[in-house]
């Protein structure tokens, strides 16, 4: 019954945080949204102290259950090593723990975080790496079969389902995320949990804390007949069963080896672990210090980090706009600052999937690789939208109101007149203005005093809040008459 509560909870939290990455609509958030918020690393980004004060005494008394039910990528590859199973059963074997690979790669996740380049802490996060994959491998099939049935239920006079475009917002992180799920899927189809107790910081951190957890599997010498069954079993190789030993750092308590063992020799108990000798007692209290040390770092770092369409109505070939080289990039409202968005976001890309203007995009420059930037080829940051917002789990972008979104400048318009469809084609255009939503943009005559000159935007800087409708909406190709130039830190108007 263990292993079967387990398995029905950790599907529970693996469809629900997956259907967060799919659902285009932003329904699933408002019911689901805090299973994002629950995450151990966007938890402590957001200095969120009650979840991870939970989650620690979650470990303490059930051992690294987050590992095996809450973290979605750890059940993904549960399901890999499922995969793996159903061709070969009894396929893993104990392995001593790799503990200095573990702990170069927490300190060097650490260190990416307080130098301020998280790309390594962005590629090996957990949730970041799903999210990455939900967003880019599963949202596409997931949105191309919406729209299938979209045209069967229009030929049907039923508009149930309506069509959303399908792109890929970034090659970059595609790629990337086709390499992070083979990698991970093919170390979790030879090895189950290698990943896991190798790699991932945070099964390091929570290592540290599992060990002395309350509640723990349990080796009954009286009743175990050496068979070994239970360490074949093992996806997290922990399992010494000619020593009769459990390395309960690597234990992700999927309850395995319990409901292998034909003596019944393995129980989920509360007895600790005797000490065999003098030298083990040791390495418990070694093991203390280290989790003290290391949860200190981990909580210091925190607080410092604390397709396009090609056609006019079937009729005329449109260029392709290219993006204007900004200066400096934009990043959403509630996000106070570029700054403060570097250092709290994770590149989980959750905003991506949320975003129902195509203004989010992995960014492809390397100071800030894989985290989202606002582009307005697609679409405009529509002032009455705060999705983005409302589903962050990091507090890299704030919660904002509608209201202090139509106020807050992100940035400004800047206005290029040699690219202007009213000089080069001399018609009257003044898409710009017509559609500003707060004013700033105002069509004058290029020439002072000169009634029939050409009529082109004057921008009140003061007024623009850098929602680029202004850039989307510009008919000059393949460069925008008028684009928007980002702000360091954003302001209230």
């Amino acid at each position: 019954m263990l292993r079967k509560t387990r398995i029905i909870l950790a599907a529970i939290f693996y469809i629900a945080i997956t259907a967060l990455f799919l659902d285009f609509t932003g329904t699933l958030h408002a019911w689901l949204g805090w299973m994002a918020k629950i995450q151990f690393l966007p938890a402590l980004l957001a200095l969120n102290t009650g979840v991870v004060v939970l989650l620690v005494l979650l470990t303490l008394l059930f051992g690294r259950v987050y590992c095996s039910v809450i973290c979605p990528l750890g059940v993904m590859q549960d399901i890999f090593a499922w995969f793996g199973k159903k061709v070969k059963k009894n396929r893993y074997s104990y392995s001593p723990e790799k503990k200095w690979l573990r702990y170069i790669v927490l300190a060097l996740f650490i260190v990416s975080l307080l130098v301020g380049t998280g790309i390594l802490a962005h590629l090996i996060a957990p949730y970041s790496a799903y999210g990455r994959i939900a967003n880019n491998l599963l949202a596409p099939i997931y949105q191309w079969g919406n729209n299938g049935l979209a045209y069967l239920a229009e030929r049907a006079e039923s508009y149930a389902f309506y069509e959303t475009e399908v792109w890929i917002r970034s090659t970059t992180t595609f790629a990337i995320a086709i390499a992070s799920i083979i990698i991970i899927g093919i170390l979790a189809w030879r090895g189950g949990r290698t990943w896991c107790n190798t790699i991932c910081p945070v099964g390091t951190v929570l290592g540290f804390v599992s060990r002395f957890s309350w509640l723990k599997p349990v080796i009954d010498t009286t009743k175990c007949n050496g068979c070994g069954l239970c360490a074949r079993n093992c996806k997290a190789a922990c399992i010494n069963s000619k020593e009769h030993s459990i390395d309960y750092s690597r234990c992700v308590a999927c309850m395995d080896c319990i409901e292998s063992c034909k003596k019944g020799a393995i129980s989920y108990d509360h007895r600790p672990r005797k000490a065999s000798s003098n030298e083990e007692s040791s390495s418990v209290d070694t093991s203390r210090r280290t989790f003290l040390t290391t949860t200190a770092v981990v909580a210091a770092t925190t607080a410092i980090k604390a397709q396009e369409k090609k056609v006019d109505g079937g009729l005329a070939v449109i260029e392709d706009k290219i993006a204007p080289e900004r200066q400096t990039h934009l990043v959403p409202p509630g996000s106070l600052s570029a700054r403060n968005f570097a250092q709290h976001c994770t590149a989980c890309q959750l905003c991506v999937s949320a975003c129902p203007n195509g203004v989010l995009s992995p960014s492809t420059k390397l100071d800030r690789l894989m985290q989202p930037e606002m582009s307005y080829d697609r679409g405009y940051c529509r002032p009455e939208c705060t999705k983005c917002s409302d589903v962050c789990p990091t507090g890299a972008i704030r919660p904002i109101t509608r209201e202090q979104k139509s106020s807050t400048q992100v940035g400004h318009a800047v206005f290029i007149m040699k690219n202007c469809v009213s000089i080069t084609d001399g018609v009257n255009c003044g898409n710009c203005a017509r559609h500003c939503p707060t004013g700033a943009i105002q069509m004058v005559n290029s020439e002072e005093g000169n009634r029939r000159s050409p009529r082109i935007p004057a921008i009140n800087i003061e007024r623009c809040i850098g929602c680029g409708a202004c850039e989307n909406l510009c008919p000059a190709r393949p460069f925008s008459a008028i684009y928007v130039e980002g702000h360091e830190r954003h302001k209230e108007i």
